[in-house]
């Protein structure tokens, strides 16, 4: 049987739980995150270096699938990683809070980033329909639309160049 000073303490414990999960309930969230960037060229450099490392590597597995070098499963389980780390990259340009001289370079490489992005998901749509032996003429249409991404990604970091303040 259980004693008094047990379903005494056993109530306290809940009351603590239950109080502290109230409070964190009603206390307001707002608590919006900002990546600090105090060398705003320097920042986009070291992101740019990150986005050609990213898209040297995506290059050569896509390489690979199309050679039939890697297994679309495997190039799949890839493109999913550097998709993820380049979401990560675009979420810091959103809180990065560039200022006015440097937005225009910063939203240009963030929709280069975002291209690029949609590049590598349109390289996993090849792998599928590579894995499901799809017919030559839907992998050719998937191809040139993966080709035109690529170049709108390429061309947003061009005007993003053009736009860094001096």
């Amino acid at each position: 049987m259980a004693s008094k000073k047990g379903i005494a303490i056993t109530a306290i414990i809940l009351a603590a739980i239950t109080g502290a999960s109230f409070l964190l309930w009603m206390i307001p969230q707002d608590n919006e995150t900002t990546f600090v960037v105090s060398d705003y060229g320097e920042y986009l450099n070291g992101v740019k270096n990150i986005h050609e490392v990213l898209q040297e590597s995506m290059d050569i597995e896509y390489q690979n699938l199309r050679t039939g070098e890697i297994s679309p499963d495997d190039y799949i389980a890839i493109t999913e990683v550097t998709s993820s780390q380049v979401t990560s990259q675009i979420s810091e340009f959103v809180t990065s809070k560039p200022p006015e001289e440097w937005q225009n370079s910063y939203i240009n490489y963030m929709d280069a980033m975002k291209k690029f992005n949609s590049y590598i998901i349109e390289t996993k749509v090849l792998a599928n329909l590579i894995k499901k032996e799809s017919t030559e003429t839907e992998r050719i249409e998937v191809i040139q639309k993966i080709d035109s991404l690529k170049e709108e990604s390429l061309e947003f970091i061009k005007i993003s160049d053009e736009l860094r303040p001096n």
